[in-house]
């Protein structure tokens, strides 16, 4: 067997924009899908019994439904509904729903280690409740289950190749499509393979780097 990269690189167009909408997935679904499950965490808390209720059940349904599934429901059920997406706001609202379920766990785990004492030190010298979560619960918690929580937005960026199956022109689509036209399958999946590849290992440090800095201090 010979390999040709060649054919597969001279479509590069395709590839970058597969690759910038994999960026862009990552880069918008990230931030949203954390402070979601920061949010869904403090609830499952703190929140009255019906928003309890209510938090846990979503947990327990995204976190155990395949995320192919919950792509389809959003983007072929709800316009059954009067609500029609393109594809692009389909796969943002499932990565962000679907991280936010895994975060939101991995999150109540890392406030659920505070310590009581810390808590009462910070109500002590009259700090009210959100002072108290955003000053003195949320950093150590978060500094906690970071690496947990970095692996997760690892796998949802993995993950954001499913979407191609609903015609978002990602990279995983991107190699469908060049695979069609050059009949180099192998060496098309071996350029994408190496692109999240690369991805996954910047994503890593990026994120170790940037949690210490701007989140939870050092």
């Amino acid at each position: 067997m010979t390999l040709d990269f060649m054919p597969v690189l001279a479509q590069w167009p395709i590839l970058f924009k597969g690759l910038l909408l994999t960026l862009l997935l990552t880069a918008v679904g990230t931030p949203l899908g954390v402070l979601l499950g920061i949010a869904c965490g403090w609830l499952r808390m703190h929140g009255v019994r019906p928003v309890r209720l209510v938090v846990g059940a979503f947990i327990e349904l995204m976190r155990n439904t395949p995320f192919i599934i919950q792509l389809f429901f959003i983007f072929f059920g709800l316009p059954a509904l009067g609500l029609k997406l393109t594809p692009l706001s389909a796969s943002l609202i499932a990565m962000t729903l679907n991280l936010g379920a895994y975060s939101a766990e991995i999150v109540r785990a890392g406030m659920r280690a505070m310590p009581k004492g810390h808590v009462e030190a910070a109500q002590s010298l009259a700090l009210n409740r959100w002072q108290v979560f955003l000053h003195v619960v949320l950093p150590p918690s978060l500094k906690r289950v970071w690496p947990a929580l970095v692996s997760q937005i690892i796998l949802v960026m993995l993950g954001t190749s499913v979407c191609s199956q609903i015609s978002l022109e990602e990279m995983t689509y991107s190699a469908n499509l060049i695979s069609s036209r050059t009949f180099r399958n192998f060496e098309a999946y071996i350029l994408v393979t190496a692109a999240y590849l690369a991805l996954a290992v910047l994503l890593r440090h990026l994120l170790n780097w940037a949690g210490p800095r701007w989140l939870f201090g050092r």
